[in-house]
This record gives structure tokens, C-alpha cells and sequence, in this order.
């Protein structure tokens, strides 16, 4: 166990684990008077081609749950996966008190019910601009927007002073579903003397403001007026202003609206329960659709960044029983790509078109606003907040430069562009980084979380870009081969194309293992080297590749009537 970062009473600090650096599974601590508070606990999509069977990936929590007895508490800032979606997975190991607002905490409560945890998480509701005490902070909600319900900003206050953490947010003049950002709050913050902002970077570089997702309404109502086949519409479940949108735009166009994908149910069923989407048409079922004119049916579905296992994806091949696009029939990205999405995107794009579908992005269309805030809505905040420090976070390193540059140029005194672990103290004194703390990544691998640094993916790695041989050999009592080694390869050649290569591998192993002595035979472990090498030495000469390579020896013994 490490040695715990203690905070003392005239202390504060800032800790991020995820998302300072990236976009995406932010996790941020707080830590004052000997107690740490932790504000969000998000996942992030994973990098197929890096990390093979790999879909999603967390913070390594592991440096406040080594003290979790000093973990006061966990604020969520709102419902998204990248700010929400790791606490199923780790607060067993945290097991803290969660505190949120009434649509984040259906949300949340539902992926404990999937875990099986439930009844075992404390979940304390706080109204929108609500004021509740953990330990030694005083938090306050700020109302804000975003695309989802119920975003907040955090005023936290402790005797060492007060932090303005911003959550996701944007400006938005009609947000349509939820309540407005609290302008008039906002405002009177330049007369409460902050000491420091932490706030949203992921679109500070965009010189246009994010737009209002009334303009958004009225393009896809545009657009899919235009259409005469099948409607499909994908964007993130979570967009719940989104998802109106497209209702909304469908039953102007006289078409009628079926769900697909789990996520996009779950955010359906949590909004009506907190009192959203009530004036929304009734949903087809999937059998109704079938039968309908394709001219009066849309499908609202997930899989926007190409997630092999979505709805889309599906769409994209072989189809749901009642639910399918083919010729003629159109489909709508209503949604940006997410960093590192590109590829499986324009994949997914690519089946699609194959089956000759109309593709129509935001690249083409106004069918999309970012849900974050532009550069002049940062600075627009800057203006009213007037924080001495800011430490730019949810954002890659240009993001949070450029975002530091901003806070300059708005009169911050003091700018720091931090890196997970870097552990940051707020006060008393100049606010700098102090310390580096171990922050690495879990990987959801199945049904187990492991680090993303493990052997496991390692290997797997290995044996992704140069295939894998297991070899097995067979001596006898006297220690010399008892038959020609046996080899299998998976992923180097094509045996019906390369099988003069394939044995001229075997040959050169036998050859390998016919000149050691009678005693290196007797050795397992140089048996198992001499052959790990032989073949990986003649597979790196022929193909360039040094295969992952494992040796199974079996001894044959003599036994007496």
C-alpha cells in the first residue's frame, strides 16, 4: 500500500485521475482537512486497434481507494457514460455515499440494479441549484446546460476557499428540455471571490459559440421532410434533448418513432420518470414498424461511433427481425465523432452505403450542436466567475494549452495545464502542481476489470500484429525426438498457399533439436527456449514476424512387466 496523500486542515488540493489529458472518464478529487471528495466516475471507449477485445476503459481508482475510509463522498455533475458510466464497475471498492440530481440518479440507479448493488449504494438526491455538506465542503449546484438534463456546476467551499468546477456545459438560449443555465448566478460569482475554476476544455479551440438545439430541431425537420424512404436517426442516447428533437421533427413529417438499443430505452424510461418526454407521440413497436409505409416510420437508435455491438452496427448488416434499411431508405448522424471513433465511423458509414442507404452527417446537414461551450462562451464565463487559478481539464494537452492561453487573456493570474496525477495544491500560497500520484486505466476484459498494462492485453497484442505458433514435441526414453514436432500457427501464413514454408519451419526446428546433447534434452526449460527461438527466428526471416510462441513437451517412459 502506498503512503496516503494526507490533506491538512489549511490545505487544498485538486487530483485529477481521467479526463486531463483526454476526453472522456473523468475522475476528479478534492482533497481538504484530512477527507477527499470525488466528483464524477466515467468511462471512455477504448482503442480497438491499440487494445484488441477492448471496448471500454475507466481510471484506476486505486490511490483513493487504498484511504477510502477518508472518501467523504461522490458528486456526479450529470448522466453521461463519461462522467457516470464506472461506477457500477468500482464503487464496490469505494463505497461511498453518491450524491446527484433526480434524472442522474435514475440513471445511475439503474446500472446499479444491472450490477446487483442497489440496495447496497446510498444515493442521496439534491434538487437542481441545491446545497447539501460532505465532510468539510459545502457544495452548491449551479444550473447549467448541456445535452443532457440536470448539468451542474459545482461551487465547492472549504475554509482554504472556493472552487468553481464546471462539469460539462454549454450557453444554450433554448435548451429545450430541462432548465436554463442560471445566468443571475452565474453573474454574482465575480462578487464571491474564487479562488479557482476547473472547467470543460473539449471544444475551447471552436471560435463559433456550441448553438442552441432549437436550430438543431428545425434542421432535422428539414431534412426528413425531404425523405420519402425509411428514417433512421442515430445520436447518444443520453442526448435527451436530442431524442425530443428527433420525435418531435418525426411527428411534424407525419412519421411515427421505434426505439433501438438498450441504452436508448434506458434513457427513454429515466426521462419520462423524471417528467421529460411527456409530450413526445406514442412509440411504435418493432412489429408495427414492419408493416407500416416506409414513409411514415423513423428509427431512433444508438451505435453513433460505431459500436460493433449497437443497434446501428446491426441495421448496418443483417437487420432486427421487424426493423431493417435497405435502398433508398436514409440515415442521419446526428452526433460528432469522438476522437479516436474515426475509423469504426466510416466503416460503419461505408456497410451502410453498400446496401445503398443515404448517409447524412452534420458535415452535410445542420443536424447537430456540440453540447460544449465554444471559446467565447468560455470566456463569457471567465467574465462572470473571475477565479484566480484555472486548471483547464476534460480535454487532450491542445485543448487545455489552449484553454490556459484563454484564461490568460481573461486576466487569470495564475494557469495550470495538469496531466492525471498530477496532484495540485490550491492552497494556502501559489497554487502548483506538488506531487505526481500513479494514475493508470482498468479495462472491462469480459466480467473482470484489469489494468490496462496487463499481461493479458499485452500478449494479446503481441499475438494481433505477429500471430501466435504452439509447437509440440514428443521424446522418448532415450531424450532424442520420438517423432517429427507437431506445429499449429494461427495468423503468419496460409498453409494451402505457404505449406513449403510451413515445412521448411518444421524441418529446421528438428534440425535444431537433433544437435543438442543428451543432457540439454533432458532439460525442459532449454528444450522449450531452443525451440521458442528456432521458430521465431525462421518466421522473422521469412515474413518478419516473431510470432508468440508456446512449447508443449511430452516425455515418453519406459515401464517394466
Amino acid at each position: 500500500m502506498r503512503k496516503a496523500v494526507v490533506a491538512k486542515k489549511d490545505e487544498l488540493f485538486f487530483l485529477p485521475l481521467g479526463g486531463t489529458g483526454e476526453i472522456g472518464m473523468n475522475l476528479n478529487l478534492y482533497g481538504h482537512n484530512g477527507k477527499w471528495l470525488m466528483v464524477d466516475l466515467g468511462i471512455s471507449f477504448a482503442d480497438g486497434a491499440k487494445y484488441p477485445g477492448i471496448d471500454v476503459i475507466m481510471p484506476d481508482p486505486t490511490f483513493i481507494e487504498e484511504q477510502r475510509e477518508n472518501l467523504v463522498g461522490l458528486v456526479l455533475t450529470h448522466a453521461h457514460e463519461d462522467h457516470i458510466g464506472a461506477v457500477p464497475h468500482l464503487w464496490s471498492d469505494l463505497r461511498c455515499p453518491i450524491y446527484c440530481t433526480p434524472f442522474t440518479k435514475s440513471m445511475v440507479y439503474s446500472k446499479l440494479v444491472e450490477a446487483g448493488i442497489e440496495d447496497e449504494a446510498e444515493i442521496t438526491v439534491i434538487p437542481v441549484a441545491g446545497k447539501f455538506t460532505v465532510g468539510p465542503f459545502e457544495i452548491e449546484l449551479v444550473s447549467m446546460t448541456h445535452s443532457i438534463p440536470e448539468p451542474a456546476s459545482l461551487l465547492i467551499r472549504t475554509a482554504c476557499g472556493t472552487v468553481f468546477h464546471s462539469g460539462d456545459w454549454k450557453f444554450d438560449p433554448e435548451p429545450l428540455v430541462g432548465p436554463h443555465y442560471d445566468k443571475k448566478r452565474l453573474q454574482a460569482l465575480a462578487d464571491e471571490d474564487i479562488l479557482a475554476m476547473i472547467s470543460d476544455s473539449t471544444n475551447v479551440m471552436s471560435a463559433s459559440e456550441s448553438g442552441s438545439e432549437a436550430s438543431v430541431r428545425n434542421g432535422l425537420v428539414d431534412v426528413i421532410s425531404k425523405c420519402t424512404g425509411r428514417v433512421a436517426v442515430t445520436c447518444f442516447a443520453s442526448n435527451v434533448a436530442r431524442v425530443e428533437s428527433v420525435m418531435k421533427a418525426a411527428e411534424i413529417c407525419g412519421r411515427r418513432v421505434v426505439l433501438l438499443g438498450r441504452s436508448m430505452h434506458r434513457i427513454y424510461a429515466a426521462a419520462r420518470e423524471n417528467g421529460y418526454l411527456k409530450t413526445v407521440a406514442p412509440l411504435l413497436s418493432e412489429d408495427e414498424f414492419s408493416y407500416m409505409p416506409k414513409s411514415e416510420v423513423l428509427v431512433l437508435c444508438t451505435g453513433s461511433q460505431g459500436e460493433p455491438r449497437s443497434a446501428l452496427s446491426r441495421l448496418s448488416k443483417d437487420g432486427f427481425k421487424h426493423v431493417y434499411l435497405e435502398e433508398d431508405d436514409t440515415i442521419i448522424f446526428s452526433s460528432r465523432i469522438i476522437p479516436g471513433n474515426e475509423t469504426s465511423i466510416f466503416r460503419l458509414q461505408n456497410n451502410l452505403s453498400e446496401l445503398g442507404v443515404r448517409v447524412i452527417t452534420d458535415r452535410d446537414e445542420h443536424v447537430h450542436v456540440s453540447g460544449h461551450p465554444g471559446k467565447e462562451e468560455v470566456r463569457k464565463l471567465y467574465e462572470w466567475v473571475q477565479p484566480k487559478v484555472s486548471v483547464p481539464v476534460h480535454g487532450e494537452a491542445r485543448h487545455l494549452r489552449a484553454h490556459a492561453k484563454l484564461a490568460a487573456e481573461c486576466g487569470v493570474q495564475n494557469q495550470i495545464v495538469a496531466k492525471n496525477g498530477d496532484l495540485i495544491r490550491l492552497a494556502p500560497g501559489k497554487a502548483e502542481k506538488v506531487q505526481e500520484i500513479d494514475s493508470g486505466l482498468l479495462a472491462i476484459e469480459g466480467r473482470r476489470l484489469i489494468p490496462i498494462d496487463s499481461p493479458i492485453i499485452k500478449a494479446r497484442q503481441k499475438m494481433m500484429y505477429n500471430g501466435s505458433a504452439v509447437v509440440s514435441l514428443v521424446i522418448d526414453e532415450a531424450n532424442r525426438l520420438a517423432d517429427t514436432p507437431q506445429l499449429t500457427v494461427q495468423g503468419i501464413l496460409d498453409l494451402e498457399e505457404e505449406f513449403e514454408d510451413f515445412e521448411d519451419v518444421v524441418d529446421y526446428l528438428r534440425d535444431i533439436l537433433g544437435t543438442l546433447k543428451k543432457s540439454e534434452m533432458k532439460n525442459d526449460a532449454i528444450v522449450r527456449e531452443v525451440a521458442i527461438r528456432a521458430v521465431r527466428r525462421h518466421f522473422n526471416k521469412i515474413y518478419d514476424k516473431k510470432p508468440v510462441t508456446d512449447v508443449h513437451i511430452i516425455r515418453l517412459a519406459s515401464y517394466l512387466d
